[in-house]
């Protein structure tokens, strides 16, 4: 199982989330206060689910939402990191 764009940006969405509040995040959250392609609650629910089998969202309880894991910080760290390259001048 690959991470295609879509679950890039629903992980990208999960994480934000998650640093802003510090609460797990559910399916519910994501479709309301981000724009994902009018995906509806269960599909990214089922996206979660598959990010949750490659290792980058954990299940603090049964019922709970998700919360990123060390693997899904180190992912979106260097996709920032790629998006943000130095000029010479800066690297200087």
């Amino acid at each position: 199982m690959m991470m295609d764009a879509r679950k890039f940006r629903i992980l990208q969405a999960i994480i934000d989330d998650y640093i802003m509040t510090a609460v797990p995040v559910g399916s519910r959250t994501i479709s309301k206060k981000y724009d994902i392609g009018g995906l509806s609650s269960a599909t990214i629910r089922n996206e979660m689910s598959d990010l949750t089998e490659l290792g980058f969202l954990e299940q603090p309880h049964t019922s709970a939402g998700r919360i990123p894991s060390e693997k899904a910080y180190r992912l979106y760290v260097n996709s920032i990191m790629d998006r943000a390259k130095l000029t010479d001048e800066e690297a200087e």
